[in-house]
């Protein structure tokens, strides 16, 4: 593995809230100019190169993987797919997690699923069925997710106090505790199997 390669990953996984030359200088060991000067190359190869699809964004020393322009159209047809169509299953773990623990930061969704959920929480935005409701007081100014009316009026809810309630304290207590993400989708989709039951 290359040294641009450790930081185009970085910067992949850092998704939409970005990483900075300090996060990049503690992840790698790489001195801070070096670090850079490989963004700056690997930003010169993804505008150069007119198959890829890619680019670099930085402001005020964070640096984010994005695409270009001209992508824009087909991302937004992707994004904006009618909401007739199935959420995926992972989807649905974010849409939970997002639900039970609002608000919360993609840090915090990514630590409870195990897996990074960048993508997801962009294509859930774009449905309108989550939207950023502040950012936290840390550094780096972390986005904070929260469920929208839509969300309930997708899912048949009048509010998030139909909810199940989740007794995490209990169960973390029990001899094999399932996973959280497990808790919090298993009582979610008890509740949407029990609304489709009335209906």
């Amino acid at each position: 593995m290359t040294n641009i390669e450790q930081i185009e990953g970085l910067l992949f996984v850092a998704g939409d809230e970005g990483i900075t030359v300090a996060e990049i200088e503690h992840a790698t060991g790489f001195a801070k100019p070096a670090i850079t000067t490989m963004l700056t190359e690997l930003a010169t190869r993804y505008e150069q190169d007119e198959d890829s699809a890619l680019m670099i964004l930085s402001t005020e020393n964070t640096y984010r993987l994005a695409t270009k322009a001209a992508v824009a159209p087909v991302l937004k047809r992707y994004f904006e797919a009618p909401l007739t169509t199935s959420l995926s299953q992972a989807s649905l773990e974010v849409l939970a997690i997002i639900a039970y623990r609002q608000p919360l930061t993609r840090i915090e969704i990514d630590e409870i699923r195990g897996v990074h959920s960048g993508s997801t929480i962009q294509k859930l935005v774009l449905r309108q069925l989550v939207t950023e409701t502040g950012r936290l007081n840390e550094p780096g100014r972390p986005i904070l997710y929260g469920t929208t009316e839509l969300f309930l009026d997708y899912f048949g809810l009048k509010s998030l106090d139909d909810l199940p309630a989740i007794d995490l304290a209990a169960l973390s207590d029990a001899e094999h505790p399932a996973p959280e993400t497990d808790l919090f989708l298993n009582a979610f989709q008890d509740k949407l199997k029990g609304n489709r039951e009335e209906n």
